[in-house]
């Protein structure tokens, strides 16, 4: 086995252990789609573990970002993950500021999270998952530009998801990601949040910004239509196994503190059955 295919093992290995929404989706691609999802995914993995995991520091995520720029010029260094990347990266031909966006969005982890406006929210989930929309739909295949702006209003609904299902996570670890105009604007205190009180005021910010989540994912829906046809099975059920989540959220009345809402397999399994007979 040469060092590209050993590359693309590893990111499969990768995927399938910790990819637990997206993998479901990369089963509807064909094969090269899919190994260049799971070399993809492995790089961004990578970067997110780099600010999520204990004694992460900011000179180790610059290192990764030079190992970036090395790779992308033909250098690779002792990571398994670069051969495949770089050769999913040239072959879909993506952008390479995505990547340095995600590695900026990271490296604002590390230190502690607040957000005053909606604005100062949205530029952060553009780098943390508008880029990956904006990398994936690369994969899918588009012939209209205007499948960027939507891929990245995609990926904004996205992450806004995955903020209301993480609260208590995130505030454990000193991350607030709700905006401070909205926490001002419901009367939501952080001392509630840290408590887990899911006070009336804390009901109806959810309400808001599950409504405001909702909205990206409908301006998001005509890219569906804009993607190649043998990759709109795949997108159907990435947008479904999330909006099912975001579902889940208001079904269980905004708990988002007594245990991590998910999916389980099943259920995710059957929205991408209905995502293939669609």
């Amino acid at each position: 086995m040469d060092s590209l295919e050993q590359s693309y093992a590893y990111c499969r290995r990768v995927a399938r252990s910790r990819a637990r929404n997206f993998y479901y989706s990369f089963v509807l691609l064909s094969a090269p789609q899919r190994a260049a999802m799971c070399a993809i995914y492995a790089f961004m993995r990578y970067c997110d573990d780099l600010s999520d995991e204990p004694g992460a520091t900011r000179p180790a995520i610059e290192r990764w970002r030079a190992g970036l720029d090395a790779a992308l010029a033909g250098r690779f260094g002792a990571h398994p993950v670069w051969p495949a990347f770089c050769d999913a990266v040239e072959r879909y031909r993506i952008p390479h500021e995505y990547f340095h966006e995600m590695i900026d969005g990271v490296a604002s982890d590390l230190d502690p999270r607040r957000f005053e406006t909606f604005d100062q929210l949205y530029r952060y989930c553009y780098q943390v998952a508008s880029v990956v929309g904006l990398t994936v739909v690369h994969i899918f295949g588009f012939d209209s530009p205007a499948a960027l702006p939507l891929a990245e209003k995609c990926g904004i609904a996205f992450q806004l998801t995955n903020i209301l299902r993480d609260i208590r996570e995130d505030i454990g670890i000193g991350r607030l990601y709700l905006p401070a105009e909205d926490l001002r604007r419901f009367g939501v205190a952080e001392d509630d949040l840290r408590a887990g009180n899911r006070t009336p005021a804390f009901l109806d910010l959810m309400r808001f910004e599950t409504a405001r989540a909702r909205n990206y994912y409908d301006e998001s829906k005509p890219l569906l239509a804009l993607v190649h046809p043998k990759s709109r099975a795949s997108l159907t059920a990435l947008v479904g196994i999330y909006s099912a989540l975001l579902d889940r959220i208001v079904r269980e009345n905004f708990d988002v503190f007594s245990r991590r809402v998910r999916l389980s397999a099943l259920q995710k399994s059957w929205i991408v059955l209905r995502a293939l007979k669609r």
